[in-house]
């Protein structure tokens, strides 16, 4: 039997043991982003998951497949997810989860971890200390480690992905799938392309951590000895064995897409459609807005892959879009420190209606002349014509103010 054979046996398995385990995550239809891209958008919303990612279907599966063979324990690594995604699994068939993280891995997540029951130790700067430790450790113990991506049993439990997006969209053309290591790619393209194969299915990874993507168009296994993005929850240095195997195999193209176009999609999730995304979670998205995949005139579903966003990763990328969409502005200029001046450029703001969000005031800069400060004032803005306004006007009062940053 080959590999993918295997799998999409193990995929029909893993759909009666996750029946009544986890949550059937609807699919939406988005016309916010169907009227953008000329398409008909589905969103598959794994953000809604228990443990709020879909990695708790291929740890449940594993975890159960490891019970039905007398283990009670297992050992795991991992900075996110995954983690979670173990830990509750664990707590859920009675098992005992030992789980390694980084030292430096955010607090939420360790707490997160820790409340389905795990054990986290702490180890290394970064994942793959972690790994090497946890995988040392099994190894040792003679426990069983759960790879969070390269896996037959894992791949199979993210297969059933697919499955239920098969059985809501029949008629679906094209499956946009977020992409770190390849177990939730290779399951979702097993299952859809045993189903209808014919479907197109494409996926996405960050520009900061591309190693999937470059070892997809080179042909063999691509290290990326440095990786940064926001999606932290897709950084992988390299694909898997197995997943690299079935990559090759059953997907249809990979794109790549930069953290501004990550960090548009997830404010666009929120603002217009209301959902909350990590921005792993919004690849697929970032991916046909910035036209890296035309889906202009077919039916396509977008996997929302998970929504465990650090928020003040969140208020910061909430920040930054609204300069970059332009509807908030920063104007600096130079005032005399005495009382009143400020009160001008205030009130010239207040006559058109304008919101002030935020105003520093700096005298201690060695670079400002004595006797004068600098002012920067972030304002709300309706258009950019407004603003032009404003400019025009404070300098009618003697006081020139800039435009140091918008959304152009």
């Amino acid at each position: 039997m080959s590999l993918v054979d295997d799998i999409s046996v193990k995929i029909r398995e893993a759909l009666n043991v996750l029946r009544n385990t986890i949550h059937r995550t609807p699919l939406t239809r988005s016309m916010t982003f169907s009227r953008i891209t000329g398409g008909e958008v589905y969103l598959k919303m794994e953000n809604l998951q228990k443990t709020g990612a879909f990695k708790v279907r291929g740890a449940y599966y594993k975890l159960w497949k490891l019970t039905q063979q007398g283990y009670n324990s297992c050992i795991t690594a991992s900075s996110g997810n995954h983690a979670q995604g173990v830990a509750y699994s664990a707590s859920m068939l009675g098992s005992k989860a030992t789980i390694f993280m980084p030292r430096y891995t955010p607090f939420y997540k360790v707490e997160a971890t820790k409340s389905y029951g795990a054990e986290v130790i702490l180890y290394g700067e970064i994942y793959d200390e972690a790994y090497s430790k946890a995988y040392e450790v099994s190894k040792k113990r003679g426990v069983p480690f759960i790879h969070p991506f390269d896996d037959t049993d894992i791949i199979a439990g993210q297969g059933t992905i697919g499955v239920e997006i098969y059985e809501d969209l029949e008629d679906v053309d094209i499956v946009i799938v977020p992409v770190g290591g390849g177990g939730l790619i290779s399951g979702i393209a097993i299952a859809l392309k045993k189903l209808k194969p014919s479907v197109k299915v494409i996926g996405v990874q960050p520009k900061g951590a591309p190693s999937t993507y470059l070892s997809y168009y080179e042909g063999k296994i691509v290290e990326t000895p440095h990786v940064f993005t926001i999606a932290d929850g897709v950084i992988v240095k390299k694909p898997g064995e197995l997943t690299f195997k079935i990559i090759k195999e059953l997907v249809d193209d990979m794109v790549i897409v930069d953290d501004r176009e990550i960090a548009k999609a997830v404010f666009l999730l929120l603002e217009r459609v209301k959902v909350v995304a990590e921005p792993a979670g919004a690849l697929g998205v970032a991916a046909i807005l910035s036209g890296k995949v035309d889906i202009g005139n077919k039916k396509s579903v977008i996997l929302i892959s998970g929504g465990n966003v650090d928020l003040s990763l969140l208020s910061r990328i909430i920040e930054k879009s609204l300069y970059l969409e332009g509807r908030q502005v920063k104007i600096r200029g130079m005032l005399l420190d005495r009382p009143g001046q400020l009160k001008k450029v205030v009130d010239v703001i207040a006559e058109y209606g304008l919101n002030i969000v935020s105003i520093d005031h700096e005298r201690g800069n060695p670079l400002v002349n004595p006797g004068m400060a600098e002012v920067t004032l972030g304002l709300e803005i309706p258009n950019r014509e407004i603003i032009d306004r404003v400019l025009i006007k404070l300098k009618e009062l003697g006081l020139d103010f800039q435009l140091i940053q918008t959304g152009e």
